[in-house]
């Protein structure tokens, strides 16, 4: 039986344009495509299981290069599954390109004489800047008329503005951009104090890391998922036809 998500079955090859869809709604059109940009459930896990792996091994072994160590051949083990069954390497390369940063942080917080404790809790920093970033981002997409999301939809149609002409597709990304950033919104407002007193001394670097990782793969996981459940109901609610065309 394959372990493949359905969603990783649906490639950009296999996703035309809206027009070619055969669908008469836009909630259809963005579910078909929507899986294929997020990757489904094994691309979520393939970019989050290293960073468990390394909070995990570090707390409990507190060897720190081991721990990175063991991150990178968590992340290798599934590029490599992903090229034996030619899958897509998009998310996996995403977790190891994750893991490189954090060992540059790593590195620089022991050039400047900070403890494994310290180099540790670097290695977290890099994760809370990209999800910030990647929050003002999104946020700003929608306050230009220009949600994030449409582009996710257009790079799989392979026209990466055509989603807007359609008034209708623009509103329904708009909406679906809101709830998809509020997990990293989310996130950065409570991990980041956790990391500054950590950072300042003013919590012990390793409660720090602990809390990090309870908000990141706890309440992390929980936010995800209302997320999703959020989108699902506004794609399940199938009232939004497709504007006509002219041919």
């Amino acid at each position: 039986m394959s372990t493949e998500d359905p969603a990783d079955d649906i490639t950009p090859a296999a996703a035309p344009a809206h027009a070619h869809l055969g669908v008469d709604t836009v909630e259809a059109l963005v579910r078909r495509q929507l899986a294929t940009a997020l990757g489904g459930r094994r691309g979520m896990a393939e970019a989050a299981v290293p960073g468990i792996v390394f909070t995990l091994l570090w707390l409990t072994t507190k060897e720190l290069q081991w721990a990175l160590v063991a991150s990178l051949v968590v992340a290798g083990a599934a590029l490599l599954l992903r090229v034996v069954q030619r899958g897509s390497t998009q998310f996996v390369l995403n977790a190891i390109f994750g893991i490189g940063i954090g060992w540059v942080f790593v590195r620089w917080a022991e050039s400047s004489g900070g403890s494994e404790s310290d180099q540790a809790l670097a290695f977290f920093l890099p994760g809370i800047l990209i999800s910030l970033g990647y929050t003002v981002v999104l946020g700003a997409s929608c306050l230009a008329g220009w949600p994030m999301l449409g582009f996710m939809l257009g790079s799989v149609t392979g026209d990466p503005t055509a989603w807007h002409d359609d008034r209708q597709i623009v509103r329904l990304c708009n909406r679906l951009t809101w709830v998809m950033l509020l997990p990293g919104a989310v996130g950065v407002l409570l991990q980041g104090p956790v990391w500054l007193l950590g950072h300042q001394g003013t919590m012990d670097a390793d409660q720090a890391v602990v809390l990090i990782l309870i908000l990141r793969t706890g309440l992390g996981w929980a936010l995800r998922i209302a997320s999703w459940s959020g989108m699902i109901w506004l794609l399940a609610r199938n009232a939004t036809p497709l504007e006509t065309r002219p041919a």
